[in-house]
């Protein structure tokens, strides 16, 4: 699923939704004056679980725009570089954007009920675990092959460092990365099913479908 043929790469172009979703973390982090809790946007778009829980649902998308410091953004674009483009080049630029959105938002349901009710968490880190659960559906089905293997190792390592960020910047969900993990995964394996013309257009569907799930679970 994820390796691409040239012609798939002139089809897809370069990873423009990668490209974007890196420009628009820079671009907030610098106009929220480069992360201040004490900034209006910081204020309305960072994942408050009490704000959620009055309604505000959107959050759980809008915290991926927003960073704590420079070393949170540039782990958080360093990891969304390294595994963006090739996802977004093997499936498609909207599927890779209803992936990176559904990712966010289990990330947000799964920080807003397992972490504290006046919890505040800002970050990408719950999308962008939901690329590495998309690479590791994608290792683990060619997990009897040399390059499945070493596709593993190569993740055990990356998941390791980042899963370590919670530990060393305060703000940040561990509960969020987890689901971003499982909610890529499981996208990652429904994609694996789907072929034909109207491959592309599924699976848009199914990561649209997956961010619309978790709307509503913040809802209910």
């Amino acid at each position: 699923m994820i390796p691409t043929t040239p012609s798939q790469r002139r089809r897809y172009g370069d990873a423009p939704a990668t490209k974007a979703f890196i420009g628009l973390a820079v671009a907030f982090f610098i106009i929220t004056g480069f992360g201040s809790p004490q900034s209006t946007i910081f204020q309305d778009l960072a994942q408050v679980n009490a704000a959620v829980a009055a309604g505000q649902w959107w959050r759980i998308f809008t915290v991926v725009l927003l960073h704590a410091s420079i070393t949170h953004l540039l782990f958080n674009m360093w990891a969304l570089w390294v595994l963006g483009p090739q996802i977004e080049r093997g499936v498609g630029t909207w599927p890779f954007v209803s992936l990176y959105l559904a990712a966010a938002g289990v990330g947000g349901v799964a920080a807003f009920y397992f972490g504290g009710p006046f919890d505040v968490g800002v970050g990408a880190s719950g999308a962008i675990f939901g690329l590495f659960g998309v690479w590791l559906n994608w290792a683990l089905h060619r997990r009897k092959t040399q390059g499945g293997r070493s596709l593993l190792g190569q993740l055990g390592i990356l998941l390791f460092i980042n899963a370590a960020i919670p530990f060393l910047i305060p703000n940040i969900s561990w509960q969020a990365h987890l689901g971003g993990l499982i909610a890529g995964f499981v996208i990652g394996e429904l994609w694996s099913h789907v072929k034909g013309v109207n491959a592309v257009q599924i699976r848009t569907a199914i990561g649209f479908a997956v961010a619309a799930l978790a709307a509503v679970a913040v809802l209910v």
